[in-house]
């Protein structure tokens, strides 16, 4: 993917980039380009196709945060809390967790089990920063963490930061499987599909994945990582037209074609649990697609994750100071002011 960043970069502003484009919707991804003028705002083919009836509400928070309606919505992920059922059964867990404090001791119960609490990938920095992400959510608050994430909040100046990477700290000391640093996502992955860790912090695409490798998902529930901001935690992805294009009508017509009713229940269930067209149901095929819809009409808001609220150089920094926080070479309490210090001398 980093690669596919690299070449709409290079071709922004320029004549060179393909008529229509996938990206993520994020502000330091998605807004990057809309800030350089490679996103074309598409009013007049909402108004045209008749796309604001079509699109949940859901998916098109990103299209509308600039102002105008930049891309068409293509997923609307959401991340949570994958269990295993038979795992919190066997640990004396009767009840998902409501609260934070309810999910620290459910990982320790999990653990007094002999059971690996929860599954991470340390070699591709996004997984683990799922749980540093959920953490600033919990312990600074809804409006603290947009601040911090996609405002000009100081990192430097917040107890809630010590607090969420001290949180971060203790997670990999206890609660993640062993040796978690070198090992990808998709081999952490595996301890959960065999039944060797209980929880995994995932998105709606994880459910055709538990499926393709071997789980029931009758056997497997889904819960929100309990912040206590009654936000879920996912993002948006979306195509837009280039603004250089000299295909704009023909880019509109092709997006119009695959985002319809009969396109969506064609693909239904394939990358997400949840079609962005408010036409079509959640497929029947898995029963967590129906779980996704019931947590998505239980929110209040999304918050998104931090790779893509920050540029790619500021992501990079953070997860150097997320990864030295977990290997011990620097203290939770000195995380943030590590983080804004590079952030006032690059921004």
């Amino acid at each position: 993917m980093d690669s596919h960043k690299d070449a709409l970069r290079q071709v922004a502003g320029t004549n060179a980039g393909p008529d229509i484009y996938w990206y993520w919707e994020g502000s330091g991804l998605g807004g990057e380009l809309h800030r350089v003028g490679m996103s074309e705002d598409l009013t007049a083919y909402y108004e045209e196709y008749g796309w604001l009836d079509r699109f949940t509400a859901a998916s098109m928070g990103g299209i509308t945060q600039y102002g105008g309606y930049h891309g068409v919505p293509f997923s609307q992920q959401g991340e949570g809390l994958y269990y295993n059922k038979a795992l919190f059964e066997q640990a004396g867990i009767t009840e998902t967790p409501t609260t934070y404090d309810e999910l620290v001791a459910a990982a320790e119960k999990l653990k007094a089990a002999g059971i690996t609490p929860i599954e991470f990938g340390g070699t591709v920095n996004w997984h683990v920063m799922r749980l540093l992400d959920s953490l600033i959510e919990t312990t600074c608050g809804a409006e603290k963490a947009d601040e911090l994430n996609t405002g000009d909040g100081d990192w430097s100046a917040e107890p809630c930061v010590d607090e969420a990477f001290t949180e971060l700290k203790t997670w990999g000391e206890s609660y993640f499987n062993e040796g978690y640093m070198a090992v990808s996502n998709d081999d952490s992955s595996q301890l959960f599909y065999s039944g060797q860790a209980a929880m995994a912090l995932e998105g709606t695409w994880f459910n055709a994945n538990l499926v393709d490798n071997g789980m029931d998902p009758e056997e497997v529930g889904i819960f929100l990582f309990p912040t206590g901001t009654n936000r879920l935690y996912g993002f948006g992805e979306a195509f837009y037209i280039n603004s250089a294009s000299s295909n704009k009508d023909l880019a509109a017509q092709f997006l119009d074609f695959i985002t319809d009713a009969e396109m969506q229940e064609m693909s239904a269930g394939t990358w997400a649990a949840l079609s962005v067209n408010k036409n079509v149901e959640p497929s029947a095929e898995n029963p967590l697609h129906a779980v996704w819809a019931e947590l998505f009409d239980q929110v209040e808001g999304t918050y998104t994750n931090n790779d893509q609220n920050f540029t790619t150089a500021e992501t990079t920094e953070f997860w150097r100071v997320q990864n030295s926080v977990l290997t011990g070479e620097l203290d939770p309490a000195d995380a943030g002011a590590e983080f804004q210090k590079w952030r006032d001398a690059n921004n």
